[in-house]
């Protein structure tokens, strides 16, 4: 029944005030998500940012087609420093995603760091080993490729 991280860095090539109006706006989250997992909102998003409190809800596949609901709250939000999302109902036992943003030479440098527990003890640690950890990887590989289509590499 371990808890495990993910950390990954990125390099993006454009300004923190554009790089932050990109990833603080929950609605672009659908464009930095691979197909296969179908990830659709469920709820209207109130006002244009991001804020503390605010909920977001999703209907996501990431197992076998099978659409499951995900609930997450924005928890913490430091204006173009980071914020934090973590899932109040959803697949995961725990789900803790830091989003940091550090402007460095040239552009920002993005950190995410995800605590996260499957759910299920030690069947859920299996499925970590299984598929679960490899998905996430995958994901962020996406990510990673998508967001220098997007603002270009460096």
């Amino acid at each position: 029944m371990a808890v495990y991280k993910l950390q990954k860095t990125q390099f993006v090539p454009i300004s923190l005030d554009a790089a932050w109006d990109f990833f603080s706006h929950p609605k672009n989250l659908a464009q930095m998500t691979p197909d296969y997992l179908h990830l659709k909102f469920t709820n209207e998003l109130y006002g244009d940012g991001m804020y503390a409190g605010q909920v977001i809800t999703y209907k996501v596949r990431p197992l076998f087609g099978i659409p499951l609901f995900w609930m997450t709250e924005i928890t913490h939000v430091e204006d173009r420093k980071f914020f934090v999302d973590e899932q109040r109902f959803g697949p995961y036992a725990l789900w803790h995603h830091q989003h940091h943003f550090k402007e460095v030479d040239g552009g920002v440098e993005m950190t995410d760091i995800v605590h996260y527990k499957a759910p299920l003890g030690f069947l859920g640690d299996i499925a970590v080993a299984l598929f679960i950890k490899r998905q996430l990887e995958e994901i962020f590989v996406f990510r990673k490729k998508r967001v220098e289509e997007l603002f270009g590499k460096p």
